[in-house]
Parts: structure tokens; sequence; C-alpha cells
């Protein structure tokens, strides 16, 4: 049963403007004051197994649907992005088991850990994703937030595509809670998790 205070004790709204900004050459942002694109050269030196929990989650990004991987959730956790809320380990699984099955390649381009605190990590990630009906490959930047528990585990994981944070409310939550409470009946993750 999903723990109705995961989103309150962990969901951590990013400052998108703050972290992501270009204050070098603010003419290389977007109008809305974001870089989303990764810069590999700046990004934070994590611990091992920091690196791991960020390689694991980039591995799911690129169709791995692997058990192994999903491990770095906690069972009762959060995934957040346009167009999915997903609140338990094995939803969030119904997302990453689609992948194959809809994308004939999805890679990791690069990444830049713009933000590393006992609670979380925040990086920029680039993926390239092919889909299967059209062989037109096309990277698409993100902002992803990872916060953790006290065990190491991710328990809310955010994908932000824009700057623009996630309302939790009306009609686009209820389009997004039924993906996520729905898309395992097609892409059936092992029960296990």
């Amino acid at each position: 049963m999903p723990n109705p205070s995961v989103p309150q004790t962990y969901e951590i709204r990013p400052d998108p403007q703050a972290l992501t900004g270009n204050k070098e050459d603010p003419s290389q942002n977007a109008s809305t004051g974001v870089d989303y694109e990764p810069h590999p050269e700046k990004s934070i030196q994590l611990e091992p197994e920091r690196e791991k929990i960020v390689k694991s989650i980039c591995a799911l990004y690129s169709g791995s649907a692997s058990e192994d991987d999903m491990q770095v959730y906690a069972e009762q956790a959060v995934y957040d992005d346009p167009w999915s809320y997903c609140d338990t380990r094995y939803k969030i699984a119904g997302q990453w088991y689609g992948i194959p099955k809809v994308m004939a390649k999805s890679q990791t381009i690069k990444t830049e850990v713009v933000e590393s605190k006992p609670d979380r990590i925040i990086f920029k990630l680039q993926q390239e994703y092919t889909p299967r009906i059209i062989h037109f490959s096309k990277p698409v930047n993100s902002l992803i937030t990872l916060t953790l528990d006290d065990q190491g585990k991710v328990k809310y994981h955010k994908d932000m595509w824009n700057e623009k944070d996630y309302s939790h409310e009306g009609l686009g939550k209820v389009m997004k809670t039924l993906n996520g409470d729905h898309l395992t009946k097609i892409t059936q993750p092992p029960k296990t998790l």
C-alpha cells in the first residue's frame, strides 16, 4: 500500500534557475534562465555508493529493465515526471520496463551532477531516444532530483523537462496517476519488485 507521507516528506522542489543557469555566459541559457544541457567537465564528484545510484538510474533510462538497477529505489518510492506519477517501486518499474517496448534505442549521452547533499543527488541528464516506429533519434535534456532515505535508497525521483515544477492537482495529476497505476499491466515488470 502506498505511503501518503512520502511526497510531503521526500519531495524536493529544486530551483532550476539556481542549479542550472549558466552564470559564466547567461546568453547560453534558455529564455527561462535554465541550461539543462549537461556539462560533464563541471560535474560534482560523487562517492562510489552515490555514483552507483546515478549509474543505475541512467541504465534504467537506457532501457536496462533490470531488477538489480531497480534496487536503488525504496519499496515505497515515488517517480514523478510530466507524464507519470508512480508511488511504489513496482509501479516505477512499469515505466522503466516500458522503454525497451517503445524505444529501438535509448542511451545516456552525458550527465552533470549539480548538487550532492546527504539527502539528495541532483543531476542534468541528456538522453537520446530512438522510437521503434520512426527511427529518428532525439536528445532530451532534463533535471533529475533523487531524494534519498536513511538507507541511501531513492524515495522520490523527480524528472523535470523544463523550468516548471509539476502540479499535483487537477486533470494533470489524474492523467499522471492513471499512467503510473496502469502501465504495469502492459509492461509486466517482475512481481518481486
